[in-house]
Protein backbone atom coordinates (compact mmCIF):
# COMPACT_ATOMS: atom_id res chain seq x y z
CA UNK A 1 0.00 0.00 0.00
CA UNK A 2 1.30 3.38 -1.04
CA UNK A 3 1.17 5.74 1.96
CA UNK A 4 1.07 9.65 1.23
CA UNK A 5 0.83 12.54 4.16
CA UNK A 6 -0.69 15.64 4.83
CA UNK A 7 0.63 17.90 7.43
CA UNK A 8 -2.01 20.41 8.49
CA UNK A 9 -0.43 22.84 10.42
CA UNK A 10 1.25 20.06 11.85
CA UNK A 11 4.59 17.84 11.77
CA UNK A 12 4.31 14.07 11.64
CA UNK A 13 7.47 12.91 12.80
CA UNK A 14 9.38 9.99 11.22
CA UNK A 15 8.58 7.53 13.71
CA UNK A 16 5.46 8.20 14.29
CA UNK A 17 4.90 7.96 10.22
CA UNK A 18 6.63 4.78 10.66
CA UNK A 19 3.88 3.23 13.33
CA UNK A 20 1.08 4.37 10.57
CA UNK A 21 2.97 2.94 7.85
CA UNK A 22 2.56 -0.32 10.00
CA UNK A 23 -0.81 -0.46 11.13
CA UNK A 24 -1.96 0.61 7.26
CA UNK A 25 0.22 -2.69 5.84
CA UNK A 26 -2.62 -4.35 8.40
CA UNK A 27 -4.53 -3.39 5.12
CA UNK A 28 -2.96 -5.13 2.75
CA UNK A 29 -4.42 -8.54 3.30
CA UNK A 30 -7.80 -6.44 1.55
CA UNK A 31 -6.26 -4.85 -0.79
CA UNK A 32 -3.18 -5.75 -1.86
CA UNK A 33 0.04 -3.58 -2.94
CA UNK A 34 -2.63 -1.58 -5.69
CA UNK A 35 -4.12 0.30 -2.50
CA UNK A 36 -3.02 4.22 -2.07
CA UNK A 37 -4.03 5.47 1.30
CA UNK A 38 -3.52 9.38 2.35
CA UNK A 39 -3.10 10.06 6.01
CA UNK A 40 -4.17 13.72 6.71
CA UNK A 41 -2.90 14.92 10.30
CA UNK A 42 -4.12 17.85 12.18
CA UNK A 43 -2.93 19.20 16.07
CA UNK A 44 -5.54 21.26 17.79
CA UNK A 45 -6.48 22.15 21.41
CA UNK A 46 -4.34 19.06 22.73
CA UNK A 47 -6.86 16.55 20.48
CA UNK A 48 -4.88 14.52 17.54
CA UNK A 49 -7.33 13.84 14.29
CA UNK A 50 -6.13 11.94 11.96
CA UNK A 51 -7.89 11.13 8.66
CA UNK A 52 -7.68 7.68 6.72
CA UNK A 53 -8.83 7.83 2.73
CA UNK A 54 -7.65 4.25 0.92
CA UNK A 55 -8.37 4.18 -2.44
CA UNK A 56 -8.64 0.66 -4.40
CA UNK A 57 -9.76 0.72 -8.09
CA UNK A 58 -13.50 2.28 -7.87
CA UNK A 59 -14.16 2.66 -3.76
CA UNK A 60 -13.05 4.84 -1.69
CA UNK A 61 -12.70 3.98 2.13
CA UNK A 62 -12.55 7.22 4.83
CA UNK A 63 -12.73 7.29 8.70
CA UNK A 64 -11.46 10.06 10.64
CA UNK A 65 -10.89 9.98 14.33
CA UNK A 66 -9.87 12.11 17.19
CA UNK A 67 -8.11 11.53 19.88
CA UNK A 68 -5.86 13.08 23.12
CA UNK A 69 -3.34 11.16 21.92
CA UNK A 70 -2.06 10.26 18.29
CA UNK A 71 -1.74 7.06 18.38
CA UNK A 72 -5.17 6.27 19.79
CA UNK A 73 -6.56 8.39 16.47
CA UNK A 74 -4.31 5.94 13.93
CA UNK A 75 -5.90 2.81 15.77
CA UNK A 76 -8.96 4.33 15.30
CA UNK A 77 -9.34 5.46 11.77
CA UNK A 78 -7.38 1.65 10.80
CA UNK A 79 -10.30 -0.15 12.66
CA UNK A 80 -13.28 1.85 11.49
CA UNK A 81 -11.64 0.84 7.94
CA UNK A 82 -11.68 -2.51 8.57
CA UNK A 83 -15.22 -2.28 10.46
CA UNK A 84 -16.49 -0.59 7.00
CA UNK A 85 -15.14 -3.75 5.43
CA UNK A 86 -16.45 -5.97 7.48
CA UNK A 87 -20.19 -4.53 7.49
CA UNK A 88 -19.79 -4.89 2.78
CA UNK A 89 -17.61 -7.77 2.49
CA UNK A 90 -20.43 -9.53 0.25
CA UNK A 91 -20.71 -6.35 -1.64
CA UNK A 92 -16.99 -5.79 -1.66
CA UNK A 93 -16.04 -9.37 -2.70
CA UNK A 94 -18.54 -9.18 -5.53
CA UNK A 95 -17.29 -6.24 -7.16
CA UNK A 96 -13.71 -6.58 -6.52
CA UNK A 97 -11.37 -9.63 -6.58
CA UNK A 98 -13.44 -12.65 -6.25
CA UNK A 99 -13.10 -13.76 -2.60
CA UNK A 100 -10.43 -11.27 -1.59
CA UNK A 101 -12.04 -9.84 1.09
CA UNK A 102 -13.99 -13.15 2.25
CA UNK A 103 -10.90 -15.17 2.66
CA UNK A 104 -9.42 -12.60 4.55
CA UNK A 105 -12.07 -12.28 7.40
CA UNK A 106 -11.55 -15.56 8.94
CA UNK A 107 -13.71 -16.74 11.73
CA UNK A 108 -10.06 -16.00 13.57
CA UNK A 109 -9.50 -12.47 12.64
CA UNK A 110 -12.69 -11.16 13.65
CA UNK A 111 -12.97 -9.63 17.61
CA UNK A 112 -16.56 -9.12 17.73
CA UNK A 113 -19.48 -10.05 14.78
CA UNK A 114 -20.72 -6.99 12.72
CA UNK A 115 -23.45 -7.33 11.59
CA UNK A 116 -23.60 -7.39 7.71
CA UNK A 117 -25.70 -4.98 5.48
CA UNK A 118 -28.02 -7.03 3.12
CA UNK A 119 -30.00 -4.30 1.44
CA UNK A 120 -29.71 -0.33 1.56
CA UNK A 121 -32.80 1.05 2.83
CA UNK A 122 -34.24 3.28 0.17
CA UNK A 123 -36.70 5.08 2.41
CA UNK A 124 -37.54 8.27 0.42
CA UNK A 125 -37.13 9.25 -3.01
CA UNK A 126 -37.83 13.10 -4.18
CA UNK A 127 -37.54 14.66 -7.70
CA UNK A 128 -35.86 18.36 -7.87
CA UNK A 129 -35.79 21.22 -10.35
CA UNK A 130 -31.86 21.43 -10.47
CA UNK A 131 -31.42 25.35 -11.99
CA UNK A 132 -28.27 26.68 -12.63
CA UNK A 133 -27.35 29.24 -10.45
CA UNK A 134 -23.43 30.16 -8.79
CA UNK A 135 -22.22 28.71 -6.02
CA UNK A 136 -22.82 31.57 -3.61
CA UNK A 137 -26.50 31.36 -4.74
CA UNK A 138 -26.75 27.75 -3.67
CA UNK A 139 -25.48 28.40 -0.31
CA UNK A 140 -27.48 31.07 0.17
CA UNK A 141 -30.67 28.57 -0.82
CA UNK A 142 -29.42 25.68 1.38
CA UNK A 143 -29.15 27.78 3.89
CA UNK A 144 -32.93 29.35 3.40
CA UNK A 145 -34.11 26.00 3.39
CA UNK A 146 -31.96 24.65 6.46
CA UNK A 147 -30.41 21.95 4.90
CA UNK A 148 -27.06 20.36 5.12
CA UNK A 149 -26.30 19.97 1.04
CA UNK A 150 -27.49 21.63 -1.93
CA UNK A 151 -27.97 19.82 -5.41
CA UNK A 152 -27.97 22.45 -8.38
CA UNK A 153 -25.79 23.24 -11.84
CA UNK A 154 -23.36 25.39 -11.32
CA UNK A 155 -23.19 28.30 -14.25
CA UNK A 156 -20.02 28.69 -13.15
CA UNK A 157 -18.55 25.31 -14.15
CA UNK A 158 -20.01 25.19 -17.61
CA UNK A 159 -23.22 22.91 -16.51
CA UNK A 160 -21.76 20.46 -14.32
CA UNK A 161 -23.94 18.98 -11.55
CA UNK A 162 -22.83 20.16 -8.53
CA UNK A 163 -23.40 19.81 -4.25
CA UNK A 164 -22.95 22.41 -1.72
CA UNK A 165 -22.57 21.01 1.74
CA UNK A 166 -21.81 22.06 5.48
CA UNK A 167 -18.79 20.67 6.91
CA UNK A 168 -18.63 19.61 10.68
CA UNK A 169 -15.52 21.94 11.72
CA UNK A 170 -17.26 24.90 9.67
CA UNK A 171 -17.30 26.40 6.02
CA UNK A 172 -18.94 25.00 3.01
CA UNK A 173 -17.70 22.32 0.41
CA UNK A 174 -18.46 20.99 -2.71
CA UNK A 175 -18.52 18.02 -5.11
CA UNK A 176 -18.49 18.81 -8.88
CA UNK A 177 -18.82 16.05 -11.60
CA UNK A 178 -16.62 15.44 -13.74
CA UNK A 179 -18.83 15.09 -16.55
Amino acid sequence: MNVKFNERKAKIYSDRKEYIEKKCEKLNKYFGEEADATVAYSFNRNEHTVELTVSYRSFYFRAEETADDMLKAVDGVVASIERQIQKNKTRLSKKTRQESFAKSLGAEEVAEPIAEETEFALVRTKELDVKPMTVEDAIMQMNLLNHEFFFFINSDENGKYCVVYKRKNGGYGMLISKE
